[in-house]
């Protein structure tokens, strides 16, 4: 299995496609795998004529456990953060944005197209932020901006994020309450086999599995707090995706991240919720290739 140590950390990645072609850099979200990245969308980009890059961040999957890291309460620190009082994180956004500029420095990639999903749609956009000279493009799908006021999760969804996870030693019963929390976020998509959320779920557990470090990218995440003005300074060409249906991340965020980067294009796919929809990823892999060939 391939890993490579980017910013400090080993990362776990997977590289697709001609080395001489333009690069495309995958970022999944909290708590998920890179596997969260659909074959038929990963396969998808390499038909058009790229080379993908995907990976493990860390604290997740295959790539490096932060165990040395601190881990305070989640509760109590989202009421610090809602004082403003420091959280004590055990890394930032800001890191995990490095952790993918060092993976393509491991690369020998001096320039890429980024596109990133949920949590990494919010790091891709500290790559546009504070490490423009490498990037291509940027593409944020279904994401925010952080900015306060913005609406949040549906309430029955929150309280499944906040949840104990079972036990690593219960393999059943934990593929069984993330296929259930997937599934509550997930669009009802004809096109998606009955049994995905299961068989996904249960890949990721027999590759890794670590909710502490979900807990730890979630800190990071409200430590990371409102983006808005770092997205002001983006000139990176940016391309928004948000489903119309999302009740994790309702598309204010999208919006949002849209009305504050310049130029920025946002589109809203209505048959799309938290998710890659398997009847979406072709739209959504010709809408990123358009974008990164047009600024390729």
């Amino acid at each position: 299995m391939p890993k490579v140590k980017a910013n400090g950390v080993e990362l776990h990645y997977e590289d697709h496609g001609p080395t001489d072609a333009p690069a495309i850099l995958l970022v999944m979200g909290l708590g998920a795998q890179m596997i969260a990245w659909p074959d038929e969308f990963v396969h998808g980009l390499v038909g058009k004529g790229f080379r993908v890059i995907r990976y493990d961040n860390r604290d997740v999957g295959m790539s490096q456990r932060m165990e040395q890291a601190a881990t305070p309460n989640l509760v109590w620190s989202m009421l610090k953060a809602r004082f403003g009082l420091p959280l004590g994180v055990g890394y930032t956004l800001s890191d995990m944005a490095k952790d993918g500029i060092g993976l393509l420095d491991a690369l020998d990639v001096e320039r890429a197209h980024v596109v990133g999903a949920s949590m990494g749609g919010m790091i891709v956009q500290l790559m546009a932020a504070n490490h423009r000279e490498r990037l291509l493009s940027m593409t944020s799908i279904m994401s925010s901006s952080g900015a306060p006021g913005l609406p949040g999760p549906r309430a029955d969804i929150r309280r499944g994020m906040m949840a104990n996870r079972p036990s690593g030693a219960d393999r059943d019963a934990a593929v069984a309450f993330g296929a259930a929390l997937v599934k509550s976020f997930s669009y009802p998509d004809p096109a998606r086999p009955e049994n995905a959320h299961a068989e996904m779920t249960g890949l990721a557990f027999d590759r890794g599995y670590y909710p502490i470090g979900t807990r730890r990218q979630l800190l990071a995440i409200i430590a990371d707090g409102s983006r808005v003005e770092r997205l002001k300074t983006i000139t990176t060409p940016t391309l928004v995706i948000h489903g119309g249906a999302d009740p994790l991340v309702p598309t204010d965020g999208s919006v949002d991240i849209a009305r504050h980067v310049p130029g920025a294009r946002l589109e809203i796919i209505d048959e799309m919720a938290h998710d890659l929809p398997p009847s979406q990823v072709d739209r959504m892999v010709g809408l990123i290739t358009d974008h990164a060939a047009r600024h390729g």
